[in-house]
This record gives structure tokens, sequence and C-alpha cells, in this order.
């Protein structure tokens, strides 16, 4: 096993400060290109360009904004092209800082935008339905047993969620093992669900590099979360997702969305397979202590980055649905019970009697 090292020292850099990374050249003919996050603690993605013989096909255009669309202008610039020499997009997985801008290169180059059909499905499933996520807020909080006070909320913040919610569909599917349209290199994606249910990384099969969105970065582990529009068991999805990277061996090198570039992936994912394992011990550990809980309690009780008490909303529900995606993970596997709807109660193994 290759111990994690960084790569990415610039990238690294950065990421300790408060700027953006520099735009590289990460291997002739292969640009990063940093695009900024407005008002997000992830600051930044790496979208990633590759040349061809008529243009330049990109991978993750980042997030839906004036700013990050100048960004995204000036790093293609840098690189000799400019947003006319687009000819396709390439998209990890369906969040707004990956997708987002897809729609807008779209209508500025007349490139085809690419996205794995189980996220596609996610845009069908919610574009134009906003009282339909309202609705899917306030019963996942009512069923987590959350205070009044946080499901009243629901509706105002369903609207404000609604403005990052792609509403444009893309034109091709990514299909694992196929490889993509990226003339003159070999490029092929890996089905990696967890992170969302349509994840897919991409492997340069030449250069030996992995371009690993969001399923693998340096220091932070990916959001996994059970929500409208996951699948059943996104935990036991991730999970197997990193052993299938594992299976793989090692690549040269590792190209994130964020923070840097680095070596030693089966190092890396083990960690990562190492902290889920943690954390569900130490879920299994409150439930012993409690008896039956809600999620709401559970969520209360973990230790996170941020103390519980400190989180607004937001943070709260975003706690809530990586809660839920680790008790679906238990209750699928028979070590956790669930009683009842709203709230649901759950307990180790089975429900104490009268409750």
């Amino acid at each position: 096993m290759i111990p994690m090292q960084v790569t990415g020292v610039d990238q690294q850099q950065s990421w300790s400060g408060t700027g953006l990374p520099p735009v590289e050249q990460v291997r002739p003919g292969l640009w990063s290109i940093p695009v900024p996050i407005p008002n997000n603690p992830l600051r930044y993605v790496l979208s990633y360009g590759f040349e061809t013989r008529s243009g330049i096909v990109l991978v993750d255009p980042g997030w839906h904004a004036d700013s990050a669309y100048q960004a995204l202008n000036d790093g293609l610039k840098h690189a000799g092209f400019s947003i006319k020499d687009v000819q396709g997009v390439l998209v990890t997985h369906v969040h707004p800082d990956h997708y987002g801008l897809a729609h807008r290169v779209r209508e500025d180059s007349g490139a085809w935008v690419a996205l794995h059909a189980a996220d596609a499905a996610i845009i069908h499933q919610t574009r134009g339905r906003q009282p339909y996520l309202a609705e899917s807020l306030a019963g996942d909080l009512l069923e987590a047993g959350a205070p009044p006070a946080e499901i009243e909320r629901t509706a105002e913040d369903a609207a404000g969620m609604r403005r990052f919610m792609p509403q444009a569909l893309p034109d091709r599917e990514i299909v694992e093992g196929e490889r993509v349209d990226v003339p003159g290199w070999h490029i092929t994606p890996i089905w990696t669900p967890g992170h969302s249910p349509g994840h897919v990384c991409f492997f340069d099969e030449d250069r030996q590099l992995l371009l690993s969105g969001d399923h693998v970065l340096p220091r932070i582990s990916s959001h996994i979360g059970h929500h409208p529009g996951s699948d059943p068991d996104p935990l036991g999805d991730f999970l197997e997702s990193l052993r299938k990277l594992i299976d793989r061996g090692e690549p040269d090198e590792i190209l994130p969305a964020h923070q840097w570039r680095f070596v030693g992936l089966v190092d890396r994912a083990t960690q990562l397979i190492e902290h889920h394992h943690q954390r569900l011990a130490e879920l299994m550990g409150i439930l012993r202590a409690e008896g039956t809980a809600t999620l709401w309690d559970i969520a209360a009780q973990l230790r996170w980055f941020t103390p519980w008490a400190e989180f607004n909303s937001f943070l709260r529900r975003a706690a809530l649905s990586e809660t839920r995606a680790h008790v679906v993970y238990l209750e699928r596997r028979g070590e956790v019970v669930g009683k009842g709807q709203r709230p649901r109660l759950y307990a180790i193994g089975r429900l104490p009697e009268g409750t």
C-alpha cells in the first residue's frame, strides 16, 4: 500500500489560506482550473480540461454564479482556450458545485453535457416541483422527531434550496466502462454511487490518472446522506464503491474535485471506510445507552466538527440525512430496528416491550 502523499503542493497551500490555487497544467494537455463556490466552506471546485484536436472537454464546470463563470473563462484563457472552444462537459455528479454551470457553458459554446442516468433522474424528479421539496423536507423532519420550530421553516428553506437545484437535463448518458467522447484520450467512467446515486469517477487509462470527483478527497469525508432522491442504502453503496476502487489498484495520481492532488488511493479509501465504521460504532453506542432514540436524538449526540447546538437549519438537515444513512445501513443489516413513522424510534436488535 502506498502511503497517501500530497502532490498538488500549491493547491494544498491555497487551501490553507484564503485564495484560489493556480491554474495548472497537470499533464501535457490536461488542465486544472479552480472555480470558486460563493459563500461556501469548500471555497472552490477543481474543474479539469482535456485538450483535443479541435477544442477542450471540461469535467465539472462549477457553481452557477457570475463569479464562478468568470473564473472558468479566465482559466480557459490561461490554458489557451475560450468558452467557445468547449466541445463537451462531463459531470461527475449532479450537485450544484459540479453541475451548476453546465447549462450555461452549453448555451455559450454549443457543447454537449453528459451525466449518469441515476443523477439525471433526480433532475426529472425535482425540477419545477418546489411543493414536493417542501413536503419531503417536512416529512423527513417529522420522521426524525424534529421540534415543531424546525419543521415550520421547511417551506422557506425549500424556496432557498430551489435556486440551487439543476433544471437543465443532460444531452448524453454516462455509462460505466463505456469510453467517453474525448478525442485523443482514453477515458472511461467508473460508477461510484454513494455521495449521489449517479456519481462517477473518470479514469485516464493511458496516464493512469483518476479524476475522483467527490468520491475520494484527500482530507474531507464526503457527505453521505439519505434524503429524497437518494438510493435506499447510500452508505452501503459508498462503502462498496470504495472497495471497488481498492480492488482496481493504485493509479499514478488522484485528481479530486476539491482540495488537492495526491497519491495513495488505497490508503485514503481504507481510511474513509474506517471512518464510517467508527461512526457506526459511535451510533450503536448511543443506542446502547439510550435504549430507544429518534434520529434527532442520535444526531444531537454524535460528534461533529461544529457542535450540534451551533448548527443552522441547513447544517442540521445535512447532519440528519447523514445520520439517517448510517441508521439505514444498520437497519438493513439487522443490527438496528425501527418502529413508527412520525417520529420513528430506533433500537439495537429489537425494540423493548411496550414501545
